[in-house]
Parts: structure tokens; C-alpha cells; sequence
């Protein structure tokens, strides 16, 4: 079934500039209808206000150099999907692998000498306390194997650093999405601190919006807020933050609206409208397959306590997956056609024209 039924047939649309023009029928009621209705009912809902906001992405970085180097590989292209891990940008790395086993040889001559002075204390140990050598001897000896020891301690962080340069001569992406810049071409030299390619993930993204400060109090108290889908859907807020601070410029305060992680269609950039909860209110919703609509007027057939059946004209509110809000033009207790085709089809075998009241 339509969520709107559309009355496209020109007897359909005469009957319905009939019904808003005509005076309500007053004989005897009429007989029982014989299609279903919807008693309407008021219901609470969520009273709000809505602004528009920039989504965009939660972990957006630019990688930047942390060795030089000449850039040697750049794997993936600007807009290319990459997974976490994988391998964004390769330098050059002679000069850090030369620096390496450097620093591994300078380990192992470290590690000699400090087995050498260890060995000579132990032994200028002894003799001292046979009494075969004076006691500054044996601090001498410590003074060599404590300074062995340091610079052991000094070759082992070397061989530790030197490992990071190598290391860095591979960039690996941090976390799964799309390269969004390439700061660096295949052959470029660069230097630590200089960016090389810029990325963002789609997998966690959040709005932000700009709201007036007679409004924040409101946002504070309610903490609620639904994003609008570029397909009409709505998306709750895993949470929203609001700013402690206003700008100085426009006194509008910023919050920012946490997303849940879901396929939404929504991407980096895009305005979307948010709607945050300020309040409460009772408001009466009708299924949005009652309606019946032309040109610019919205309409539903009520059912009344005689069982006559007149075609009346609503105003129309929030709209919220099948649901409609009815701001005018129905009361609560008010019976109507669930499907304004049968409603239709019943005026017609009934051989009357639909009342307007």
C-alpha cells in the first residue's frame, strides 16, 4: 500500500474539489461503513528543533615523515580504499641500514669491552683482598667496568634506534579508508616532520552543528538528537557534546553529534539536518497511507458518529517513517478510512457525494 495516496483520476480529483466545497449532508445516518478506520489518538512525542550540520569523520590524519629518505613506492592512489596496515608509502632505506649495522658493530665491541673490565674487576677483587693490591686499584677497575657497562647501555639504545630508522622507511596505514591526498610523488626526497599522504575513515563519523545559545540549555537538559538520512530515514545519536564555549563571533555554541558505526550513506562534507530533542508534547500521528493529497491540500475521510463519511482537510506536521504528526483538523476520539480508496469506493456504491465539514 502508498504511505501517500494520490488521487491522479479526473474522477477521483472531481470528487475531492466536490468534498472541500460542499455543505454536509443531514438526512438520516447512514448505514454502518463497511471499511476499516483508525480511531485517532493522541501520543507523546518528542518535541524538537532542527539545524543543519557538517558530518565528518572522526579519525582523519596526514601521515608525515619520521626518517629521510627518497620516496621510493606509493602503492595506492588519491579516493583507493586501504586497509589498516597496509603499506601507504616505502622511502629508501641505505643509508638507515647502513646505520644499523653500524650501530649493531658498535654493540658488539661495547659488549667485548664490558666483558673484558667485568673480568678484570672480579679478578683486581681478589687480589685485593689478599692484600696483593692497593684499594685504589680496585676502584679503578670499577670506574672501567661501570664505564663499559654505560656505554653497553648506549650501543643497546643504539641498535634500538637504528632499528626504528629502518622501520620508518615503511609507512603502514593506521586504521581501514580512503586516501584522500598524496603530498609526495615517487622520487621526491623528503626530511622528518614533512607530510606525505592524508586519509580519513568512513567507519566512525559525527555532525557538527552550530546552535544558538537560547537554545543550548534545552540540549543540555534532553541530551537526544536524530540525524535526517539522505534517504528520509532518521539515525538516533549515539550521544551529542555540547561545547563549553561560544564563539565570539555569531554566539552560536557547537555541538558535536557521536554517530553509531552503520551504513548510512552519509560521507565527510556532506550538511545533513539534525533535530534535537528540546521538550515533550502530546500530538495525535495518523498513517501517512490515510491521506489523501492534490495540488497542495491534504485531506483525510472521517468517519463521524452517524457513520457519514466527509472528506476533511489536514495540517500536517513531522513526518517520522510511516507516521505522520496532525498539527489541525482532527480531534482525538475521531474515527477515520484507513485506506482512502475503500473510503472513496464506499461513497460510490453508497451514490453520494463525500461531506466536507
Amino acid at each position: 500500500m502508498s504511505m501517500t495516496r494520490t488521487l491522479a483520476t479526473s474522477a477521483l480529483a472531481a470528487l475531492f474539489l466536490a468534498a472541500c466545497g460542499s455543505e454536509p449532508n443531514v438526512s438520516a445516518p447512514a448505514p454502518p461503513v463497511g471499511f476499516e478506520t483508525i480511531t485517532v489518538a493522541p501520543r507523546t512525542s518528542a518535541r524538537e528543533r532542527s539545524w543543519d550540520g557538517v558530518v565528518e569523520a572522526v579519525n582523519q590524519a596526514t601521515l608525515s615523515a619520521q626518517t629521510r629518505g627518497r620516496v621510493l613506492e606509493l602503492p595506492f592512489d588519491v579516493n583507493d580504499y586501504v586497509e589498516a596496515g597496509q603499506v601507504v608509502v616505502r622511502f629508501t632505506d641505505v643509508e638507515q641500514v647502513s646505520a644499523q649495522r653500524q650501530a649493531a658493530a658498535s654493540l658488539s665491541a661495547a659488549q667485548a669491552n664490558y666483558t673484558e673490565a667485568e673480568v678484570a674487576f672480579r679478578r683486581t677483587e681478589e687480589l685485593v683482598a689478599k692484600q696483593l693490591l692497593a684499594r685504589a686499584t680496585l676502584d679503578q677497575a670499577r670506574a672501567r667496568r661501570d664505564a663499559a657497562r654505560a656505554a653497553l647501555e648506549s650501543a643497546r639504545a643504539g641498535v634500538s634506534e637504528a632499528g626504528e630508522q629502518v622501520d620508518y622507511t615503511v609507512i603502514r596505514a593506521p586504521y581501514s579508508g580512503i586516501l584522500t591526498q598524496r603530498h609526495v610523488e615517487v622520487g621526491e626526497s623528503v626530511q622528518p616532520g614533512q607530510p606525505l599522504v592524508s586519509g580519513l575513515s568512513l567507519q566512525q563519523l559525527r555532525v557538527n552543528v552550530e546552535v544558538p545559545q537560547s537554545d543550548v540549555a534545552a540540549l543540555r537538559e534532553h541530551g537526544a538528537a536524530t540525524v535526517v538520512l539522505p534517504g528520509g530515514g532518521r539515525l538516533e545519536a549515539d550521544q551529542i557534546i555540547v561545547f563549553p564555549y561560544a564563539d565570539p563571533g555569531t554566539h552560536s555554541f557547537k555541538v558535536r553529534v557521536e554517530l553509531p558505526e552503520a551504513e548510512t550513506g552519509l560521507q565527510p562534507g556532506m550538511t545533513v539536518k539534525v533535530a534535537f530533542k528540546t521538550g515533550e508534547a502530546r500530538h495525535l500521528w495518523v498513517p501517512t497511507s490515510a491521506l489523501v493529497t492534490r495540488s497542495e491540500v491534504t485531506a483525510v475521510y472521517v468517519v463521524g458518529a452517524d457513520n457519514r463519511v466527509v472528506l476533511r482537510q489536514v495540517r500536517l506536521g513531522h513526518r517520522r517513517d510511516d507516521e505522520v504528526e496532525v498539527l489541525a483538523g482532527l480531534a482525538e476520539g475521531e474515527r477515520i478510512a484507513a485506506d482512502p480508496l475503500d473510503a472513496l469506493a464506499h461513497l460510490a456504491n453508497a451514490g453520494a457525494e463525500p461531506g466536507n465539514d
